[in-house]
Order: structure tokens, then C-alpha cells, then sequence
């Protein structure tokens, strides 16, 4: 199996990543405009609850296994990597079985008296299927990452949205005529056949690197006995690890919930409250976490990549990788978080032909930035054996948002607003937590100087974007306008790395296939 280094593996992932993200926010896009805000609204309200079943469903395995597979790999221990595939699949097996049972049984339950609209039921039922299948695939993916090939988890996915963004508008659309739940329910259904699709590509991969059974032991009862160390060192991670999702689950499982209450004190009507959260967290907040699939690209490739280094006792290492990891998803999240703030309007008047989304979006936009950071530093504690760490600050973070929400929300002269502001106090108090518990086990800290030289690259890229752009909007259509004005911010922005030396021979020299041409033309930093 080929072992990618922590770059090449990334910049796979990343690019993976991108194409995932266009077709879906296409997807999503699309979908908006055939179930509108009210059925992307009950598509939204099914979604915490299936997050949550999965959460539970899972583990945290993908993580455990991804760590502990590159630290057996680390030594050469190939029995221990068999072991881990052995225990880590037959628990998600069982916790499989159980949770897809629980989630069908109390779906009218949870639509009818938690997420206060009974045509929930329906998308809760169609997403029960997926339960399994991202469980056995979460498992293959941690494999795969733990071996540092991150070829199988990109392609993958690949496979999974290309299916999935032709199930779900085909399925919304034929069943719209019969009502926006039943469309919700479409969409959700063809979530579970692109799963299905991934889950199968996971499998095909697995099989044809002649790898060795994980079950040559059929007793369970003897599979737990000969590998209870293996048990137990999985359950010291996952624990931690799905406490934490399990947390943010039920923060977002409790989210529409505490949302509709609130507004509904508020003196906002129930169908009101439904579309807004269908504009908060169907519309505003995709554009918002688009550039997330590089941060999640960041850390896939980081827990591994620091459990190795950890194996090896190589604390430079450990601190070089979080450097690199941090410093990426700054000189990419930076520029993403300002364009999204210029261009919150216009971008979701021709996306969704809503301005109010536009409003959300640019409350929630200078937030952004420590959303993308926030990955990359829980990866780095998890990677760290800090699992218990990062959980503590992700329910210090649910536990200030659900507050927020209720206190925020409530009051008429904020309603809606109060929202989005909880939003930010949640993303703004988990990453400056994270921050301060990477800091403190490696002694990591922040190049205060390359941030500022950061900062003012976007300012000046972004100030040029926004007048230029409405220069243009005055000489062809407003969506061409944009497209340039995006095109130009970015390419002022690297000029503007490369002049302040943020940018150099040693960044770009280490991207796979083109880097060594393009280093040739960059000065060293």
C-alpha cells in the first residue's frame, strides 16, 4: 500500500474535497429552489437526529482507528493493525443494529413532539438506512488514513456525492407533487443510495490490496478475549471522541428545537421560525462552511501524521505538523472569510433569490476564520492523546450556544439575530479553547508577524475586489462581475503573499507533480 507524506496526502484530500463541496452546494442549490426554504427547513430538522444516531452509531472509531493503525504501523506490528480492524468492525456492527432500531422507533416521537412538526417523521425515516453504511465505512476510512493513504477515502466520496447529486434532485422532484415533506424525504433518500455507492467503492479498494482477513477468529466471544488490550486502547479514544460528537449532536439535535421556542417567545409564528432556520442552517450556513473541506482535508491527514510522530517521541515533528496545518488554513481561510463577507448579498440573492440569507452570512462571516482553525487544533489533541481535552472544550462551546440561543432569541428587538450572534460566541469560544490547550502541551504559538503580513494581503485583495467589482457590475451582468472581481482579489492576494514573503520556495516546492516546476519562479521566504 503506498504511504503518502502529510503534504501529498492533504493536497488529495483538499482537492477531493473541492469537487465534493461544488457539487454539492450545487446540489444544495438545487434542491433549495424545487423544496423551497420550508422543505429545505425539514430536511434541516431531520438532520441533527440522524448526526446524533451516527454519532453514537460510530464511535468516534473513525478517529481511534485512524491513530492507533499509524501508531502499530509506526512499529510494524501487522497483527495489531488485523486487531484493530477486528474489534473496531464488530463494534460498530452492534452499535449499528441497535441505533438504526432506535432511530425508526422514535421517529414520530422526536417529529411530533421535539422538532414540533409531525411532517418531520417522514425524512427521519428515510435517513434510518444510512446508519450501517457510515458506520462500516468510517472504519475503512480510519484504515486507510492510519496507513496514510489517503487515496481511497478521496475517491470515495468522489463517488458517493457524484450519486448522490443525482438521487436527491431526482427523488425531490418526484416526489415534490405529493408535498415538501415527502420531497424532504426524497433528498434524504438519495443522501442513503450515495452512501451506499461509497461505502461499496471503501470495500472494493479494501479487497484488492490483498490484505489479511480481520475475521480468521469467528467467535466473538474469542475475538474479545485475545484482543481486550486492543479494546481497551480504542475505547480510551473513541470515548473522549464521541462524547465530544455526541455533545455537538445533541447541541444540534437541540438547536431547531430550542430556536423555534425562542422565536415563538419572540412573537415569531411556527412557519416563520421553520423558514428561518431553513435560511440559517440550509442556506447561510453551507456558503459559510464551504472552505471547511480543507480544513477537514488538515486534519484527516493530521491525526495520523502527529500519533506517528508521537510514536517516534519527534516533538519537532509533532510541533512542525501543527504549524503547517494552522498556517494553511489560514492563508486559505483568510480570503474565504472576507469574500464572504463582500459578496453576502449578491451572493445569496442569485444562489437562493433571498436577501436575508445575505444578512446571516455577513453577521457570521468574520466568524469564519476561527471555524477553519478549529478542526486542525482538535486533530492536533486527539492526534496528542488531548481526546478528553478537545471534548471539554466542545461541550463548554454547545453549552454557551444553547444558552446564548435561548437568552438571545427570545428577546423581540433580536430574534432572528440572536441566533447568528450565539452561532459566533460557540465558534469564537471552541477555537481560542483548542488554541490554548495546543499551546499549552506543545508550547505551540501563533506567528503574530505572518498573521498581520495575512491580514493585510486580504484587506487590500478584498478592498480592490468590492469597488472593482461594482465598476464592472455598471459594464456586464452582476455574476461576471463577481466572478472577476473574485479572480482578481485572489490574484492580488498571492502576489501580495509572494512580495511579503508568506509565500515561498520551500511552500510550493513540496505540492506533488507541479511544485517542483513552479518553485523555480518563487524567491525563498
Amino acid at each position: 500500500m503506498t504511504k503518502q507524506t502529510f503534504m501529498k496526502g492533504t493536497l488529495i484530500l483538499i482537492l477531493a474535497g473541492l469537487i465534493v463541496k461544488i457539487l454539492g452546494f450545487i446540489n444544495r442549490v438545487m434542491l433549495a429552489r424545487i423544496i423551497g426554504a420550508e422543505g429545505l427547513g425539514l430536511y434541516q430538522m431531520a438532520v441533527p437526529t440522524f448526526i446524533l444516531i451516527i454519532s453514537l452509531a460510530t464511535f468516534g472509531l473513525n478517529v481511534s482507528v485512524s491513530k492507533l493503525v499509524a501508531e502499530a504501523d509506526a512499529r510494524g506490528d501487522h497483527e495489531q493493525v488485523r486487531s484493530i480492524l477486528r474489534i473496531s468492525l464488530l463494534i460498530v456492527s452492534a452499535l449499528s443494529i441497535l441505533f438504526t432500531t432506535v432511530m425508526l422507533l422514535s421517529a414520530p416521537v422526536i417529529s411530533r413532539y421535539f422538532l414540533t412538526d409531525e411532517r418531520a417523521f417522514y425524512p427521519l425515516l428515510a435517513i434510518a438506512p444510512i446508519v450501517p453504511i457510515i458506520a462500516v465505512s468510517s472504519v475503512l476510512r480510519g484504515y486507510f488514513q492510519g496507513k496514510q493513504n489517503m487515496t481511497p477515502t478521496a475517491s470515495s466520496q468522489l463517488v458517493e456525492q457524484v450519486i448522490r447529486m443525482f438521487t436527491v434532485i431526482i427523488l425531490a422532484s418526484w416526489l415534490m407533487p405529493h408535498g415538501v415533506e415527502y420531497a424532504a424525504a426524497g433528498a434524504m433518500a438519495g443522501v442513503v443510495i450515495g452512501e451506499a455507492f461509497g461505502m461499496i467503492s471503501l470495500l472494493f479498494q479494501f479487497g484488492s490490496q490483498k490484505l489479511p482477513n480481520p475475521f480468521k477468529q469467528r467467535s466473538i466471544s474469542g475475538l474479545l478475549k485475545q484482543n481486550r488490550e486492543t479494546f481497551r486502547n480504542l475505547l480510551d479514544i473513541s470515548i473522549p471522541v464521541t462524547t465530544s460528537r455526541i455533545v455537538s449532536s445533541l447541541t444540534f439535535f437541540v438547536e431547531p428545537i430550542i430556536v423555534a421556542q425562542s422565536l415563538l417567545l419572540a412573537g415569531m409564528s411556527a412557519g416563520a421560525a421553520t423558514s428561518f432556520y431553513g435560511q440559517l442552517a440550509g442556506m447561510a450556513m453551507p456558503l459559510l462552511i464551504f472552505p471547511t473541506f480543507i480544513t477537514y482535508s488538515l486534519s484527516v491527514s493530521l491525526v495520523p501524521a502527529v500519533a506517528e510522530a508521537a510514536a517516534q517521541k519527534n516533538d519537532k515533528l509533532i510541533y512542525r505538523r501543527i504549524y503547517q496545518s494552522i498556517r494553511l488554513a489560514l492563508i486559505i481561510g483568510a480570503p474565504c472569510a472576507v469574500l464572504l463577507y463582500i459578496f453576502a448579498e449578491p451572493l445569496s440573492t442569485l444562489l437562493y433569490n433571498d436577501e436575508a440569507v445575505g444578512h446571516f452570512l455577513k453577521l457570521m462571516a468574520p466568524y469564519s476564520l476561527f471555524l477553519y482553525f478549529q478542526a486542525p487544533l482538535q486533530a492536533a489533541l486527539q492526534g496528542l492523546d488531548r481526546a478528553g481535552v478537545a471534548m471539554r472544550n466542545t461541550i463548554i462551546g454547545a453549552l454557551l450556544k444553547t444558552a446564548a440561543i435561548f437568552l438571545l432569541a427570545s428577546r423581540p428587538e433580536l430574534g432572528v439575530d440572536g441566533v447568528v450572534l450565539s452561532v459566533n460566541i460557540s465558534i469564537l469560544s471552541v477555537t481560542l479553547l483548542h488554541f490554548f490547550s495546543v499551546s499549552k502541551v506543545t508550547g505551540f504559538t501563533i506567528e503574530i508577524k505572518e498573521m498581520v503580513k495575512v491580514l493585510i494581503s486580504v484587506a487590500l485583495s478584498g478592498y480592490t475586489a468590492l469597488h472593482m467589482t461594482r465598476y464592472w457590475s455598471h459594464l456586464m451582468e452582476l455574476p461576471q462581475a463577481m466572478l472577476l472581481g473574485i479572480c482578481l482579489a485572489l490574484f492580488i492576494y498571492s502576489l501580495l503573499l509572494i512580495w511579503l514573503r508568506v509565500l515561498g520556495k520551500q511552500d510550493v516546492q513540496r505540492i506533488p507533480w507541479i511544485g517542483p516546476t513552479l518553485a523555480h519562479f518563487l524567491p525563498r521566504r
